[in-house]
């Protein structure tokens, strides 16, 4: 969610705000049995069934539609490597590894957990970089021109965040500080692509970057507001979209619920160009609450009825937020049944319980029914304001960026444990903070809160949703993510080095910008951005994750 503000900038939105706008904040759970009930009353037998055998099964992670229900571990590790992972160091290039015992490496990252949650491996070990690229990882030590000790501490993979928003020079260190290597914007790239690359470039970002085309983008360089169109101005709309996606956008975004009129057509049409080039239609979906007329089940009905007509690959986007809110687990069944019959369904979900977005948007509109909240459970963003009915109304007048807990522990647990959802901040940080603190935390947060904290995850398996599975989703349409998400000879040195005791998330609502604690080296193609727990400001690696353009 985003809306352009005053200065131009985008403010990070878990709403579209109006373009004098600001950025979002999220929920938490207050009378959220009330919408449960709500949405309950109307729910088939049959999804309640296939949802029961989903709630109830192993956990596993895998990205390709589910056709048995996979198996997860029932406990979490955080320290020593797993006995039962692979011996044998990967390799993602066996033409690529240096075998010389005398061979002097760029750098060696040593003793070290190393995570590979591609192929489980999981060992102490030593891992050798030539240039951008891991040349080797071995279980004996290794000589390098220089030496990262990382005795205590686990190599992963540079995190991959899926949802985030366009670099703009200064949130991408706090995303460096939270283990972020590549920042990519599938809620949509603000701009045409080709004006995207270019500003993009010219902040010179530390982490990778790429993005979604972005469908309102094109309708207010076209000026049409958020109208229902045909014809002509559908037909360019279309194109605009595919133009991007023919200059290396990795994806469509659509948004229908601020661009409330937009059309099941107008999504066909975006999503017969998404399934033409293989890419993902990528969906805020058009409801947010459970009451008729129009709720969440209906607006993952919507999206998946796109992708079966279409054929195109479908990501949920924010489904904590917008179509599971309140009925994750309903949520979850039906995108479950939509993967088993073949649709390349994925989703991702954020750690809080609170979302945000400006107090003027229509997503505050009757907002005590929609969300079975109250004024108390809405927070000033920057403050440690909680609200009233007069306070709140205020704060509509004067566009304030507005926390809602409206999501329950629940719901994010019950996304966190679904193999296929990966984690998205929805957000960076961006002057003068007006941001939900999932801006510079949200990675952190669920290593230090959801593995470390609540063993609701292994630390593997989270690791393998900010890592593998973004780069699984997007690897076979973009040799630059091929080669991301990984640490394997041959994969590319995007390389998180953190402390599994200490990594915690510190931001708050009324302080977002707080940097996470814990990690300690950050390498960008090989390349340090952040040493010892400090960023190396002067050391802008970061390169274009486009769509292949052959």
């Amino acid at each position: 969610m985003y809306a352009v503000g005053s200065t131009g900038n985008v403010a990070l939105m878990e709403d579209q705000p109006p373009d004098d706008g600001s950025t979002p904040v999220e929920p938490g759970p207050a009378a959220i049995a009330r919408r449960r009930v709500l949405f309950g009353l109307g729910f088939g037998a049959a999804n309640l069934a296939l949802l029961r055998r989903i709630t109830t099964r192993p956990r596993g992670l895998s990205t390709a539609p589910a056709t048995a229900p996979p198996s997860l571990p029932a406990t979490v590790t955080t320290g020593p490597p797993t006995t039962t992972a692979p011996a044998v160091p990967p390799l993602l290039d066996d033409s690529i590894e240096v075998a010389t015992d005398d061979h002097v490496y760029d750098t060696v990252i040593s003793g070290g957990r190393v995570i590979d949650p591609d192929s489980g491996f999981d060992a102490v070990a030593h891992v050798g970089i030539d240039g951008d690229t891991i040349t080797r990882i071995s279980l004996e030590s290794l000589s390098g021109s220089s030496t990262i000790d990382a005795v205590g501490l686990v190599v992963s993979p540079g995190f991959i965040d899926i949802l985030s928003y366009p670099p703009n020079g200064y949130g991408e260190w706090f995303k460096v500080a939270d283990g972020v290597t590549t920042n990519l914007n599938l809620h949509g790239i603000d701009d045409p692509m080709t004006d995207f690359l270019v500003k993009a470039a010219g902040n010179d970002p530390p982490v990778n970057y790429g993005g979604a085309a972005d469908q309102y983008e094109h309708r207010k360089i076209m000026e049409l507001g958020i109208s229902r169109v045909s014809g002509d101005d559908l037909d360019e709309l279309v194109s605009r979209a595919e133009a991007d996606v023919l200059a290396g956008a990795l994806g469509i975004h659509e948004q229908p619920e601020y661009t409330v009129d937009v059309s099941f057509d107008e999504m066909l049409r975006h999503g017969e160009v998404a399934a033409r080039y293989s890419v993902p239609l990528c969906l805020h979906v058009r409801y947010s609450e459970n009451l008729t007329p129009g709720t969440q089940e209906e607006a993952l009905d919507e999206a998946i009825r796109v992708a079966t007509q279409t054929g195109c690959r479908l990501h949920i986007e924010h489904i904590n937020s917008t179509g599971g809110t309140g009925r994750m687990a309903e949520a979850i069944a039906q995108l479950e049944a939509g993967r088993s019959s073949g649709i390349p369904i994925t989703a991702c979900t954020y750690p809080y319980t609170f979302w945000a977005t400006n107090a003027a948007t229509a997503r505050y509109d009757n907002f005590r029914e929609k969300y079975g909240i109250s004024w108390g459970d809405l927070q000033i963003a920057g403050t440690n304001e909680r609200l009233t009915e007069e306070t709140f109304n205020a704060a509509r007048r004067e566009y304030k960026l507005t926390a809602a807990f409206a999501m329950s522990d629940g719901d994010i647990d019950t996304s966190l444990l679904t193999p296929w959802v990966m984690i998205g901040s929805d957000a960076i940080l961006e002057r003068p903070h007006n941001n939900h603190p999932r801006s510079t935390g949200c990675f952190s947060r669920v290593l230090g809160h959801y593995v470390r904290e609540r063993g609701l995850l292994t630390l593997p398996e989270a690791l393998a949703k900010m890592t593998i599975l973004p780069a699984r989703m997007l690897g076979d349409i973009s040799s630059g993510m091929a080669r991301r998400g990984r640490i394997q000879s041959g994969a590319v040195a995007d390389i998180t080095v953190f402390d599994p005791a200490t990594i915690i998330d510190r931001s708050t609502i009324a302080d977002p910008a707080r940097e996470a604690e814990g990690v300690r080296h950050v390498l960008v193609a090989g390349r340090a951005v952040r040493t010892n727990g400090v960023n190396n400001r002067d050391v802008r690696p970061g390169v274009p994750i486009l769509r292949d353009l052959v």
